[in-house]
């Protein structure tokens, strides 16, 4: 009889396994925001191969399923995987790779890392380096070139800003690229001082310092694509936006990713050149599951900082100077009916008030018979009061809300008391469009999303400065921040289907934290960790 009993048990047992079904990985016990429609939480969710198939509480789930890995998140706080939606995650790898200036705060400061990376680097035929930033320095005033000159008089040296904007070139490298006092480049400037060549090239002239720069050997492209997923994944990014990539670094992306070298999932802005555009927008648009390729980047100016923005009316601080248009604005009108013609979408860089106004005109003009293009202006940076209504469900603003508080402590001074009131105006842009995108714009900024989401919460500093925040009438909900970095931004990548929420039949993409975003103390997001990471339900971060 007690035998009986005991096979009656074991079949029991055995019939309720039976009955549950297999998935690959339960979750359980977690605080999960799902960035679903109804922002709603849950408990557990589990995933078969690189999907979740079901959400619900702990209880039902375990009730319902068998799996072969059960993670018990004792409570912390789950989120999708993170998208970064303007950044440069190539450029990343590849200024791991040159000297750092970031954080330098004089000129003689970015010299001495220089020299000592020189000393590291004996063999190095053409010192590179970015970072500096005139604006941290007691005299913000751009650097001149005498001090590189003597340190240096026999191989090239170029140092990038930290916006990408402006290069500091000593005189052997104007010699390389043949730049004279004579030269002339439109789409920026050659900075003179009473008619003599500073160094500092700001915009287009810097191509040709490009042009004669060592080409990176396809062993330093891997790495530097292998070096920089490994940081995003640190920081919980498991999709990036890179603005602006050559086809060449887009198929390395590719066949890295098929090869289950590079996990990291791209949504590739093509750079706007005639190779690029000839191949990508005549064989169409190229997808796959970690790979995007339907969009084009645009230059429309430069940026603020190294006053290559382009103005309405003069800068405040440098009377009779307006910036200059990287791009011409016939070519912009021209690029927005080829690309829509296309059927690819148009990201451009506008910064200064008059450029974005030429770009959102370009855009209304292209994309008067298109339904639902998804078009965006990238920085979205300073626009007219009476311009914003260009912002619609087709034109769409993607920012970087720690440009605000990096610029916060001179852009009155470029613009004015009026016009930095239609600054950073991240509150107005939703209100337009409906949705606002967000991302880094790292290297130029730090990579960490945490910082751009206590920018957009708090607009503060890492000190806490100001106190109250900066024109806090356009700062962001938490949740329209998460969203901003979720859903709104894989929207704006027509990926809405596939990632940016936890949902049945979206990629298995989502970090562990450790501590919940929603509820910290303000202070505290910047400081927030990312415990492990997942891309497709495969842990890529964390131990």
């Amino acid at each position: 009889m007690k035998k009986i009993a005991i096979l009656s048990l074991f079949a029991i047992l055995f019939y309720a396994c039976e009955s549950k079904e297999a998935v690959d990985i339960l979750v359980i016990n977690a605080n999960v925001y799902t960035v679903n429609d109804a922002f709603a939480k849950a408990e557990s969710f589990a995933i078969v191969d690189d999907k979740f198939v079901a959400i619900g509480t702990s209880e039902e789930m375990m009730a319902k399923y068998t799996a072969s890995e059960v993670i018990d998140a004792s409570g912390k706080t789950i989120l999708p995987g993170l998208i970064d939606a303007h950044c440069h995650f190539f450029g990343l790898g590849q200024n791991l790779q040159v000297v750092n200036l970031v954080g330098t705060t004089s000129y003689d400061a970015v010299l001495e890392r220089v020299s000592a990376f020189a000393k590291a680097n004996p063999t190095t035929t053409f010192l590179r380096g970015r970072g500096w930033d005139q604006n941290d320095w007691e005299v913000q005033e751009f650097p001149t070139k005498e001090k590189l000159d003597a340190l240096f008089p026999d191989v090239p040296v170029a140092l990038e800003r930290v916006d990408g904007h402006a290069y500091l070139v000593n005189q052997k490298a104007l010699d390389l690229a043949g730049i004279t006092a004579t030269t002339e480049v439109t789409g920026g400037e050659i900075v003179k001082d009473n008619g003599k060549l500073t160094g500092v090239l700001v915009d287009r002239p810097q191509e040709l310092i490009d042009a004669v720069m060592p080409k990176a050997s396809r062993l330093q492209n891997i790495t530097a694509l292998k070096d920089a997923q490994e940081v995003c994944f640190s920081y919980g990014l498991t999709t990036v936006n890179d603005a602006g990539l050559n086809k060449d670094i887009i198929e390395m992306i590719d066949s890295l990713q098929v090869a289950g070298d590079l996990k990291m999932r791209v949504y590739a802005m093509v750079t706007n050149n005639e190779e690029n555009l000839d191949h990508y927008l005549t064989t169409g648009k190229v997808k796959t599951d970690y790979l995007n390729v339907r969009s084009v980047k645009v230059y429309g100016d430069g940026a603020l900082g190294s006053r290559g923005a382009v103005l309405k009316e003069t800068y405040s601080d440098k009377e009779g100077h307006f910036g200059a248009m990287v791009t011409p604005v016939s070519d912009i009108q021209n690029l927005s009916k080829r690309i829509a013609e296309a059927g690819y979408q148009m990201n451009t860089h506008a910064i200064g008030d008059s450029a974005n106004v030429v770009v959102l005109r370009a855009y209304k003009e292209a994309l008067k018979d298109i339904e639902d293009p998804r078009w965006k202006v990238e920085h979205a940076q300073v626009v007219a009061q009476g311009d914003f209504d260009f912002f619609n469900t087709k034109v769409l603003p993607s920012v970087q809300p720690t440009h605000a508080t990096s610029d916060m402590y001179w852009a009155e001074d470029r613009v004015g008391a009026d016009r930095v009131k239609g600054a950073y105006a991240y509150k107005d842009l939703l209100k337009k469009s409906g949705i606002v995108i967000l991302g880094t714009d790292f290297p130029v900024e730090q990579v960490s999303p945490f910082y751009t989401f206590y920018a957009a919460v708090a607009r503060k500093d890492l000190k806490q400065y100001p106190e109250g925040g900066y024109q806090m009438e356009n700062a962001l909900t938490r949740e329209e921040t998460l969203k901003g970095m979720t859903i709104w931004a894989a929207y704006s990548n027509f990926e809405e289907q596939e990632k940016g929420s936890i949902e049945v039949g979206k990629f298995a993409d989502f970090i562990i934290m450790d501590k919940d975003i929603m509820t910290v103390s303000e202070n505290e997001i910047p400081n927030l960790e990312v415990h492990t990471t997942y891309v497709g339900g495969e842990q890529v971060y964390g131990e």
